[in-house]
């Protein structure tokens, strides 16, 4: 038994995420600088992810496609703000083959085999895929394109952390192609409202959605809209994006399309993407001291039973009434641990830091009652259910301790959002109350570079739900009826 002892929140917050991270088996450091191993407890949340997030792209419309990982160094330079946006970030590949050194008998880079034009490990695929779509595209009859890919990229990160900032993630990214300037900002809108969607029905993180200032948004894109989520230490996390490119690619890459009207037009387009991110959110939005908490509806194990005995006379019985037990639970996704090199509080400790959200218990005196016993990880709440209604409790106690766990974090985020009207407020927000502050802005984007320098606060987004009501800009001073949140962020 690991008797280690995940750090306090309190007492370091950095080291309780990684140590929630190591505890709970999501992940581990790789023998390559800034990337993951994700292990498979960590993995099957990702597949959880994959299967209601892709069920839904396709439920809209969406088809998926795999596109290269190595991008033409070329294609990144086609679109100018694009490759500012990643230059500083991106791993390029230079030879294509190694050999022995005679003398050293080293594996070393072969000088003779330096490609002709160097190829850029993806940092996202917008150039790759346009490239593409140029050749697929011809008439309005090819249009709507929906597309989406399931994929990893590279971001050569200096200082990372697993999950949330990590050279090689992995992600979603959406492309898709439209015949007018509206159909491409009615898919942006859409599909932030897709990531909202997950984010708050399945993993019961409460977002803000909004619009990124002009210096935040995605280069090269029109307009990026954006779900922004608070984290436990008050800190912000972009949780999701979507982009309106519109023509900025299309004609960078000569994607056009003959109209109906017998006129060739630039098409319109948007990219969006949800990353191995969002299990860092779920972490720092549910997790306590004891270990993960995960929502039931993403939970790669929703129930655990733990049977309980006390030496051999009792284990066959006890093991015969948890594998009925089991059967009782169909339709979720249930664990039976009997393994017998283990105590049972040894399993309650295991399963606890893993963040089953239903640990089962059942014991020669629960079988004697015709009961077993109902422990919730989100609050620790025991109670003792009929044999007769463990289906039904099941399915309502995973279902409030799913609402339970949205209700709590949108508490605690709404306790830390703070409208602010001047400089000074702000600073006391980002610096004292870690939170999010909410202020009044019509500034300049050097103000706003100001702000950053002096806070490290950012503008996180631009709510879409605004109050109807105008006030005076924190430093300029303008009427303005617009609000942005301001706050650190990861």
């Amino acid at each position: 038994m690991d008797d280690k002892k995940i750090t306090p929140r309190a007492e370091d917050y950095s080291q309780w995420y990684l140590d929630i991270v190591e505890k709970a088996e999501l992940a581990e450091n790789s023998a390559v600088r800034g990337c993951m191993v994700i292990k498979p407890y960590g993995y099957a949340l990702w597949e959880n992810f994959q299967k209601v997030l892709d069920g839904k792209f396709k439920e809209l419309g969406h088809v998926n496609a795999y596109f290269p990982l190595l991008i033409p160094k070329s294609f990144l330079t086609k679109e100018a703000k694009h490759v500012e946006g990643f230059a500083q970030e991106t791993a390029v590949v230079t030879h294509y083959r190694l050999k022995t050194d005679p003398v050293t008998r080293e594996v070393i880079v072969d000088p003779e085999a330096k490609l002709e034009e160097e190829l850029v490990i993806r940092p996202t695929s917008e150039t790759i895929i346009y490239d593409t779509y140029s050749n697929w595209i011809k008439s309005y009859r090819d249009l709507p394109l929906l597309i989406n890919q399931w994929a990893n990229v590279l971001r050569w990160e200096m200082r990372t952390r697993p999950f949330l900032r990590t050279a090689e993630f992995l992600w979603q990214e959406g492309h898709t192609v439209h015949a007018t300037l509206e159909e491409a900002e009615e898919e942006a809108i859409q599909m932030l409202k897709v990531y909202q969607w997950f984010a708050e029905e399945y993993l019961a993180i409460p977002v803000i959605p909004g619009q990124k200032s002009e210096s935040e948004k995605f280069a090269g894109a029109l307009r990026t809209y954006t779900i922004e989520a608070m984290m436990q230490d008050g800190k912000a996390l972009q949780a999701g994006t979507s982009h309106n490119l519109g023509d900025n690619f299309a004609k960078a890459f000569d994607i056009k399309f003959l109209d109906k009207d017998e006129t060739e037009k630039y098409a319109w387009q948007t990219s969006w993407g949800l990353s191995t991110r969002m299990i860092g959110a779920l972490i720092m939005t549910h997790s306590d001291d004891k270990g993960l908490v995960v929502p039931p509806k993403i939970a790669p194990t929703q129930i655990v039973i733990v049977p309980i005995w006390k030496d051999d006379s009792q284990k066959e019985l006890v093991l015969a009434e948890a594998k009925k037990l089991k059967e009782q639970f169909a339709g979720f996704s249930v664990k039976l641990d009997d393994r017998d090199y283990n105590t049972p509080g040894e399993k309650f400790y295991q399963w606890e830091k893993k963040g089953v959200p239903l640990r089962v218990e059942i014991g020669p005196k629960d079988i004697e009652k015709n009961q077993v016993v109902f422990v919730r990880r989100d609050s620790g709440e025991k109670s003792f259910i009929p044999m007769s209604e463990v289906s039904s409790q099941a399915k309502s106690t995973l279902d409030n301790i799913q609402s339970s766990l949205y209700e709590k974090a949108k508490a605690f985020r709404d306790s830390r959002v703070y409208e602010v009207n001047s400089y000074e407020e702000l600073k006391d927000v980002v610096e004292n109350k870690n939170g999010f502050a909410l202020a009044y802005w019509d500034d300049s984007a050097e103000n706003e570079a100001k702000i950053k320098e002096e806070t490290k606060a950012t503008i996180r987004c631009i709510p879409f739900e605004q109050n109807g009501v105008s006030g005076k800009s924190i430093i300029s001073g303008n009427e303005t009826n617009h609000r942005v949140i301001f706050a650190k962020a990861y």
